[in-house]
């Protein structure tokens, strides 16, 4: 899921390269906190309690005795790829329910969240030049791309001469048949090149990265104000979607066998050294999981540096033969979302139908086995929830566990689990829009458990160790947070802010009232390198960093369920005048 620093925000990048890619309130004072053996200590500016002894010994237990690395081995290496509606989805939602069983929670189970689209899983996919010279190209098929379609018009390889086209969908662009009108008749078994080149640049900055002091200070300043995600973007939204889908489908009637576009460049130029971003951005549709928007043809995303190659060949006069293979498996137009939820039942008689909720997205896209996002806060609940149990500790609250599917596509499973629980939302705003772009037109209709949820703590900014949290403009958890941080400040806990952070599932808990936050994290290679990658896998992960997170977001989980009175709620928001940020991670 995207990482957004210092605030709701989002970067709108509309191009071949991205098709749908949409690419001062202080803190507190601190107080010190002296460690102890099993004290409840406050300070006298805030009342908050902590149990040190039970700090020390989730610490004990998170840092020495970890399993959150096999998990994420189990969960990456094993599974896989985890697309939301496919059979790897599938696989890890029994695997996640079978392992909190097996761990000790209560009533692990999957929820059904409604219909999805189609189940797409790709088994094989390769791109390669014949002609003017053999070249092995690193590319893969961009999601829900169909299976290439040999000359016997069985599924197989395809090889055709390469074409470059250039087309603009763009605000003030000619029409599609205008620009079409030169390719008419001339592309029937071509390989498409779509798209210009992103310029490389020079990777001069560290393509890793950590906090640095001056900077989580920065994000302790809120902007005043309201923020509109989206303002005057919906007529041009609408505009690129509907080019898009009807350039894919022209291209389809001129015959042509397989489209191929680069991948985009990444932050600081991350997108260098064969790594591939491929989500939905790179396709003729945000929608192309559904029938009605399928993509059309055979798409395949190939390295900026390997699309490069093939462009200035064919810029330069030179003819080149392209030999593509899309191997893809469809199991069905109807598939369902289902997220993983267990619970470690409360102990308080008066307490106990409380809950406090943790989690993050299991799903991922399909180019790689999504080991940072959201991998990564999917194992990090999972330990949350070992380590409570191992502890043996007997929360006054249900302690619940959500690891939610369709995140990537529109925090879908998070939202659905939400409506049917706490409370639903009716959408304002032009109906063919994604949902993450409309506003609510009113405030939500609540359900009697949206009284009964204290809080939800979400991890998907990738591996790196929490440094704070958002408060995500609940003022009045601000000093209650800093209380529970002072103990955490030598594992590089610091920071408290006000400010909203967007782009994953505790918007969906934050909508309808429900303290809702995500947690401050170190980048490490998350935006540079390994969002939505072809490089998200297990070597992306730190240990010690998800060690880190594990403690503290136990460490926070605990508090809210032992505490006496439900973390405080943000006054009810004012709809129309904030956008709710409920945009998806393929935003660049």
């Amino acid at each position: 899921m995207r990482r957004v620093v210092g605030g709701t925000g989002c970067g709108v990048v509309l191009g071949f390269a991205g098709l749908l890619g949409l690419a001062s309130m202080g803190v507190a004072q601190k107080s010190v906190v002296k460690p102890g053996d099993g004290t409840r200590q406050a300070s006298a500016a805030m009342p908050e309690a902590v149990d040190l002894g039970m700090y020390a010994r989730i610490r004990d237990e998170g840092l020495n005795h970890s399993r959150v690395m096999e998990y994420a081995s189990a969960l990456n290496d094993d599974i896989g790829p985890r697309l939301t509606g496919s059979p790897g989805m599938a696989r890890a939602n029994a695997w996640t329910r079978d392992t909190l069983t097996a761990m000790g929670c209560a009533n692990a189970h999957l929820e059904d969240w409604g219909e999805f689209g189609m189940g797409w899983e790709q088994e094989a996919s390769s791109l390669r030049m014949v002609l003017p010279a053999p070249g092995m190209f690193i590319a893969q098929a961009a999601p829900w791309s169909p299976s290439t379609v040999g000359a016997d018009g069985k599924p197989g390889p395809v090889q055709g001469e390469a074409v470059r086209i250039h087309i603009d969908t763009g605000k003030n662009a000619p029409s599609l048949e205008t620009q079409m009108a030169e390719y008419k008749g001339k592309l029937r078994g071509k390989v498409v090149l779509l798209g210009n080149t992103p310029e490389l640049g020079e990777v001069d900055k560290a393509l890793v990265d950590r906090y640095s002091d001056e900077e989580l200070a920065k994000l302790e300043v809120v902007p005043l104000g309201p923020v509109s995600e989206y303002a005057g973007l919906d007529d041009y939204f609408i505009k690129v979607m509907v080019e898009r889908e009807r350039l894919g489908q022209m291209l389809k009637d001129e015959g042509v066998a397989a489209v191929v576009v680069p991948s985009s460049n990444g932050s600081k130029h991350g997108g260098s050294g064969g790594t591939i971003f491929d989500d939905s951005n790179s396709n003729f549709s945000w929608f192309s999981y559904q029938r009605a928007h399928a993509t059309p043809l055979p798409l395949l995303v190939a390295s900026i540096e390997n699309f490069g190659r093939v462009a200035r060949l064919l810029d330069a006069k030179v003819p080149v033969t392209l030999a593509a293979d899309v191997d893809a498996k469809f199991t069905g137009d109807h598939e369902h979302g289902f997220d993983t939820i267990a619970e470690i039942p409360g102990t308080d008689p008066l307490l106990k139908d409380q809950v406090v909720m943790v989690g993050g997205h299991l799903d991922s896209w399909a180019s790689a086995t999504g080991a940072t996002d959201n991998g990564a806060g999917s194992v990090v609940a999972m330990e949350v929830m070992r380590i409570l149990l191992a502890l043996h500790v007997q929360p006054r609250r249900t302690i619940r566990i959500g690891l939610w599917s369709g995140e990537e596509q529109g925090i879908f499973g998070s939202a659905g689990y939400v409506a049917q629980h706490f409370g639903t939302l009716t959408l304002g705003g032009n109906a063919k829009l994604p949902d993450f772009v409309r506003e609510p037109s009113g405030p939500p209709v609540l359900k009697p458990e949206q009284a009964k949820l204290s809080g939800y703590f979400n991890l998907d900014n990738g591996s790196g160790k929490i440094r704070g949290v958002y408060t995500q403009g609940n003022a009045a958890m601000a000093p209650i947070f800093t209380e529970w941080i002072a103990p955490l400040k030598d594992l590089g806990v610091s920071t408290v802010t006000n400010a909203n952070t967007g782009g994953t599932d505790h918007l969906s808990f934050d909508a309808v009232g429900i303290p809702g936050f995500q947690f401050i994290q170190d980048a490490l290679d998350y935006d540079t390198r390994t969002h939505h990658s072809n490089m998200d896998v297990y070597e992306g992960l730190r240990a010690d960093d998800l060690r880190q997170a594990a403690v503290v977001e136990a460490t926070f989980v605990y508090n809210t369920a032992m505490r006496d009175a439900m973390l405080p709620r943000k006054a009810t928001p004012e709809y129309g005048e904030r956008k709710v940020v409920q945009f998806p991670g393929a935003v660049k």
